[in-house]
């Protein structure tokens, strides 16, 4: 589905990716660890085209699309939940989704769309005239997901999903991103929460300083000693 060959991004004179090479399959729950300021970011909007890489080259079904925008990346089926969710703070439930299907999508393909990410997130449906800004923090990580789902991506890049929310909710959000992945779709999932990505994960990888460091099945990253360390800690 999606791989990376040699990619290293930088910001001005600082690299923040150096020579990155990873390779998901297509259904796959693929995921990425690593702690704050390891690239992690850097990686999903290198991904998205938002920052071009200063050398190698990213591949999606087989096609090059390192060198395309971001919009068409989009366009070939790729989707994010960015970090800290993004929502459009004025606009209610059913605008923030209508900007997340802004591929032009016939009125009766809209409707089955928007049906699906009310049948994953009721709350959603219930709250569809209220403005982003008004909703819980919880309420607001099921709008940016509800919001990605809209353009039907094949290639869903979640980047720490879990960050702010209460325990309860984390739980439910992992389940709704095994539901989604059971639906067809593959996901990269961008997380510090070592211990539950590893739960629901297929495959992963470590990143530390811009650099893969670690990869694996899941269960192998869960024995690793390096993990366990880092990540696994009671």
């Amino acid at each position: 589905m999606l791989e990376l060959r040699e990619v290293s991004t930088r910001y001005g004179p600082i690299t923040m990716l150096r020579n990155v090479s990873l390779a998901i399959g297509a259904g796959q729950i693929a995921c990425l660890l690593g702690p704050n300021g390891a690239g992690k970011t850097t990686l999903i909007r290198t991904i998205l085209g938002i920052v071009r890489p200063a050398s190698g080259s990213i591949w999606l079904e087989g096609t090059r699309i390192d060198l395309l925008r971001p919009h068409q990346i989009v366009a070939r089926g790729v989707a994010v939940v960015p970090e800290g969710r993004r929502v459009f703070p004025r606009m209610t439930v059913d605008e923030n989704l209508r900007m997340g299907a802004f591929i032009e999508w016939a009125p009766a393909d809209f409707a089955a769309r928007r049906d699906h990410v009310f049948s994953l997130f009721p709350r959603l449906a219930e709250r569809r005239g209220q403005t982003a800004a008004t909703m819980s923090g919880g309420e607001q990580a099921m709008l940016a997901m509800g919001r990605a789902l809209m353009s039907g991506p094949r290639l869903l890049l979640l980047d720490e999903p879990s960050l702010g929310l209460a325990p309860v909710l984390v739980e439910q959000l992992f389940a709704i991103v095994q539901a989604i992945n059971r639906s067809g779709t593959t996901v990269f999932l961008v997380e510090q929460n070592a211990r539950k990505t590893l739960e629901i994960a297929h495959r992963g990888f470590l990143v530390q300083k811009g650099e893969i460091v670690g990869h694996g099945n899941a269960e192998e990253l869960r024995n690793s000693e390096l993990v366990r360390h880092a990540y696994l800690r009671a």
